[in-house]
């Protein structure tokens, strides 16, 4: 068995002679001739193989067969490290090589019932890259298709353009060095899904939905800087998986999920900002801050239109030429801010920031203080700082201005995601109960802002015309009562989770 630690990176296919032109690739030697790899993988009429995250594969090399196995990897940022075991093909499967049990089990039961489900078929260029004296990366540039093909769809295909690049000496962060390097003249995109796991997508008709927040996997018995690693690499995969999915596809609920991934990056740096160096907190806090800022237009009109106009019903009580206009003044607001937020969303800006940041995570160094703490009584502090913080909050919000309870709301929103990254040292169910109140007053907190934005919003666009002011009010009015009755009983709700037990 070998283990494999590569990072993969998607660019457009115009941007492959500008690639091969670049100073690191003219400065690595090139390894013979390009070569066409026809690849086919098998799996059960099932897909048993699928389900347990285990790829089997065979490839002609010009006259060479060769069977390849890979089980599932963890990969973050594009960076992934996974077991293989490649040997040569004689026709039949011979997996006796294979020596991690589970994986060895369940090939040697559904041996007999492989079948091929898709194929790739691209041409490799490589290239090997030693910059100094111990470190060797072979970079291997890919262009091709995955082709699949069933009775019910016919012939399927998608375009393969990728950058390999695969350590043979060295560590990670060299593999991510060499990135960033390129990355700054390149529009490179770290790609965490496979050609085998794009196959099945194909294969299966499946369209990536958005990608939410990773639940928590740190233990007891991490160190501080290794448990923000961690946490960090769940936040980076969802960043990256939504970023990928927005520059292709026109949902607002991918730039959404991205945001979402800036903010918890965010609350994430500030929760561990003892245990981290300044400079990396700072640096990083402004950075995924000002990303964030790129799409925040758009995902303010989107809640707009979801939560305050699309509920509102006129059943004739409406003036009936006000309201058809305002609302056609919000679609147009909102339809522009999307054009904003696509045209924000660059692929290469987005690349560079996730390969960055990934670099950045590894070269974090563990010092004496997060060597000692240990991370469960760490946690415990920092949720108390947050609850503290949210009681002095609390207090200010006591007249019930807007701008007073949108920092309470700011405040319950840090402490949940706190206390979601420590979930795993706490009672689970108390941790559940008491994340799901968060939840809640949260929301309240929420509508009473979102309330509180769209009026302004609305009367920025009636401006002196008395049929919007009237469609304004008309819309206001339709959810006064609910706005009353959260806002007089919200601090009342907000008060056992600052003063009351928690599972900490």
């Amino acid at each position: 068995m070998s283990q494999e630690i590569e990072l993969k990176l998607s660019l457009p296919a115009r941007v492959l002679p500008a690639l091969r032109r670049h100073p690191l690739l003219a400065a690595a030697a090139k390894l013979g001739n390009a070569q066409t790899l026809d690849n086919t993988y098998y799996d059960t009429p099932e897909l048993d193989l699928k389900a347990r995250k285990v790829a089997v594969r065979t490839r002609r090399q010009g006259r060479v067969w060769l069977q390849t196995v890979k089980c599932a990897a963890v990969s973050s940022g594009g960076l992934s490290q996974r077991p293989e075991w490649e040997q040569p093909f004689s026709g039949t499967f011979d997996f006796s090589s294979v020596d991690v049990p589970d994986a060895a089990k369940l090939l040697a039961r559904h041996a007999d019932r492989l079948t091929p489900v898709f194929t790739t078929r691209f041409r490799r260029e490589t290239h090997r890259y030693a910059p100094r004296e111990g470190v060797s990366m072979l970079l291997m540039i890919d262009k091709g298709t995955i082709e699949v093909e069933t009775t019910e769809r016919g012939k399927q295909s998608e375009p393969i353009c990728e950058l390999e690049i695969e350590l043979e000496h060295g560590t990670p962060l060299d593999l991510l060095d060499l990135a960033c390097e390129l990355a700054r003249d390149l529009p490179l995109m770290p790609a965490d899904v496979s050609k085998a796991e794009r196959g099945y997508r194909l294969f299966l008709d499946q369209t990536p939905g958005p990608v939410r927040a990773e639940a928590s996997n740190i233990t007891p018995d991490m160190n501080v800087v290794d448990a923000f690693r961690t946490l960090a690499h769940g936040c980076l995969r969802q960043w990256q998986a939504n970023a990928v999915a927005a520059i292709d596809r026109h949902d607002p609920d991918f730039i959404h999920q991205l945001r979402v991934s800036q903010r918890r990056l965010r609350s994430l740096l500030k929760v561990f900002g003892p245990a981290l160096p300044k400079e990396f907190v700072g640096e990083w806090n402004a950075r995924l801050r000002e990303n964030t800022n790129r799409f925040g237009d758009a995902r303010d009109l989107d809640v707009l239109h979801t939560e305050l106009l699309e509920p509102v019903c006129a059943e004739g009580l409406a003036d009936a030429e006000g309201l058809p206009r305002l609302l056609r003044i919000a679609a147009d607001a909102r339809a522009a801010a999307r054009r904003k937020a696509e045209r924000n969303l660059d692929a290469a800006e987005q690349g560079r920031l996730l390969l960055e940041f990934s670099a950045a995570l590894l070269r974090l160094p563990t010092g004496p203080f997060a060597a000692a703490a240990d991370l469960r009584t760490f946690a415990r502090l920092r949720l108390a700082r947050l609850r503290k913080r949210g009681r002095r909050q609390f207090d200010a919000a006591a007249g019930l201005e807007p701008v007073r309870l949108h920092a309470l709301r700011i405040g319950f929103k840090q402490l949940r995601y706190a206390l979601e990254f420590f979930a795993p040292l706490f009672a689970t169910k108390a941790t559940e109960r008491y994340t799901a109140d968060l939840v809640r007053a949260q929301s309240t907190l929420g509508f009473l802002q979102d309330v509180d934005i769209a009026k302004a919003r609305l009367n920025a666009w009636a401006g002196q015309d008395p049929a919007l002011d009237a469609a304004t009010g008309f819309i206001l009015g339709w959810h006064a009562p609910r706005y009353a009755r959260l806002r007089r009983r919200v601090l009342q709700d907000c008060e056992p989770l600052l003063w009351g037990k928690t599972p900490w």
